[in-house]
C-alpha cells in the first residue's frame, strides 16, 4: 500500500522547502515533517505552561490597542488631598 501524500499548493512553502533541501541535503518531505513536529512540540509546551501565562498573553494583546501616552493613575479624578473631585 503506498504511503499517503500531502499536497500543499503554496509557492512560498515550496520555495522554502526546496532551498532548505538543497542546503541541508535532506528531502523536502523530511524537512516538512521536522517542521511540523517542531511546531507541534512548541504548541504542546505552551499549552502545558502555567495558567497565569494565558492571562499575561491576553493582557499583552489587549495592551496593543492603547495609545502610548495613556496612563492609569486617574489623577484627574482626585484633588491634591486624594479626595474625589
Amino acid at each position: 500500500m503506498p504511503e499517503p501524500q500531502l499536497s500543499i499548493r503554496s509557492a512560498k512553502a515550496r520555495k522554502l522547502a526546496h532551498a532548505l533541501a538543497r542546503r541541508t541535503g535532506q528531502t523536502m518531505s523530511h524537512l516538512v515533517e521536522q517542521a511540523l513536529e517542531h511546531y507541534d512540540k512548541a504548541l504542546r509546551q505552551k499549552a502545558h505552561g502555567h495558567p497565569i501565562d494565558a492571562v499575561w498573553d491576553l493582557a499583552s494583546e489587549d495592551r496593543q490597542g492603547i495609545q502610548q501616552a495613556t496612563t492609569s493613575d486617574h489623577c484627574d479624578l482626585y484633588d491634591e488631598a486624594g479626595l474625589p473631585r
